[in-house]
């Protein structure tokens, strides 16, 4: 029999522990809401204040392009290694800087007072493969914020501090440190074991819509049990040593394209030590005057141009730097060779904007470029810039590439037409 009226919230509870379960309809427990072979890799970077259109989109379509201002400063040498897409957006993603949110999961009308996120390309990953690694996935921003959200759309919180991120990759913790860490990680196995034999009795008295609920619970609860028993083991293991002097974090508060350097650097170095195969950037929007020379006018004002000519140049300097550093960053994969192959040739570097026009705030013809991996480069693949095609066809090319056997993510049904993954 199902209750009409169920209870909006309920927990399972043992031996002090409290856990709460997700959504069921059934009468009286209406409850709440690896690096052998060939590693694959992607990161995935939004820039919050866009990157304006005609310096980053070339006129011609196809591979006879001319190189556009950002693209020459990314850098010429990597030509072969690009793809510039235009005409790509997310159906019914709004509200300008509160698109930021649906970047990686297409999620529908963000801002708006009902919206419910949904779980980022990354954690996507990790849930569907699982790596082998220490880190399942960094999620960094230059200012906070976030791009990845959980399978419950809940934001997963960034790191932003340089020094703490190098830290957390690459500086051993005393013998009383890893210690602790083991403990705390325990107590989190153990607060899952107290609870799951209770949760496990109710399979007998729900709904089968409930059970299929719960079992698709029970199987997430297991996946987090695997990881923290996985956390265990790399808690004990000696972290890699690397030839990088630690980074001090930026002095100055307004210097963003410098934070957003040193965040590339040890983005390289958490690939090259295959700490990680998944990486988020968000690279966060500011309202600082950014210490480079000839600006004047703060990041944000210079985004809301309205097509003054002075604010145009200076935008000009500051995303043009911005692009330098993402270029920095791909050839040190492409200098970097793995089992034969460059670092490059196994990592998928995507990145754009949630906006098409900042200055406006719209969100239709996104920039996006795609770096690396197993993809046919050295083109621009134009879709209609009024009547966008889907992003997430981009994600299920990416996705299929890394080697999960899916045609759907989020909005988008089947691969990006035009561009065809070679290995």
């Amino acid at each position: 029999m199902t209750s009409p009226h169920p209870h909006r919230r309920a927990f399972l509870q043992a031996a002090g522990v409290t856990l709460a379960l997700p959504l069921l309809e059934s009468a009286g427990v209406a409850l709440a809401a690896p690096a052998e072979g060939e590693p694959k890799r992607m990161l995935a970077m939004c820039f919050a204040l866009g990157l304006h259109g005609p310096n980053i989109f070339p006129k011609e379509t196809g591979r006879g392009y001319t190189p556009t201002p950002y693209l020459q400063a990314i850098g010429e040498s990597l030509r072969d290694q690009m793809t510039i897409i235009s005409g790509l957006s997310h159906p019914e993603v709004t509200l300008g800087h509160a698109s930021d949110a649906s970047f990686l999961t297409s999620a529908r009308f963000p801002g708006a007072a009902t919206f419910r996120n949904t779980i980022s390309l990354d954690q996507f990953l990790i849930e569907k493969l699982k790596p082998n690694t220490r880190f399942p996935a960094l999620v960094l921003g230059t200012r906070g914020g976030s791009l990845s959200f959980s399978q419950a759309g809940v934001r997963i919180p960034s790191d932003s501090r340089p020094s703490e991120v190098f830290a957390k990759l690459f500086v051993n913790g005393s013998a009383s440190q890893v210690a602790a860490q083991v403990r705390r990680l325990q107590e989190g196995q153990s607060v899952i074991d107290a609870v799951l034999p209770s949760a496990k009795r109710l399979e007998a008295r729900v709904s089968p819509p409930d059970r299929e609920r719960l079992d698709q619970y029970f199987t997430a609860v297991r996946e987090v049990e695997e990881r923290l028993l996985a956390n265990q083991e790399w808690a004990k293991q000696p972290k890699p040593k690397v030839a990088y002097q630690p980074p001090k974090d930026v002095k100055d508060p307004n210097d963003d394209v410098g934070r957003l350097k040193l965040l590339l650097d040890l983005i390289h170095l958490a690939f090259q030590t295959d700490s990680t195969r998944f990486v988020t950037l968000y690279v966060t929007g500011s309202n600082a005057v950014q210490p480079i020379p000839g600006i004047s006018m703060e990041y944000n004002s210079l985004s809301h141009h309205g097509q003054d000519p002075e604010k145009l140049e200076q935008l000009a300097v500051v995303q043009t730097r911005q692009m330098a550093a993402v270029g920095d960053l791909l050839t040190k994969l492409q200098s970097t060779s793995e089992g034969g192959r460059t670092l490059l040739e196994r990592t998928a570097v995507m990145f754009g904007s949630a906006m098409g026009n900042a200055s406006s705030h719209n969100t239709k013809n996104l920039p996006i470029v795609l770096a690396g991996g197993g993809f046919q480069h050295g083109q621009h693949i134009a879709f209609d810039a009024d009547n966008n095609g889907p992003l997430c066809r981009l994600y299920v090319s990416l996705l299929q590439w890394l080697g999960v056997e899916t045609d759907q993510f989020g909005t988008g049904k089947g691969t990006l037409p035009n561009l065809e993954a070679v290995s």
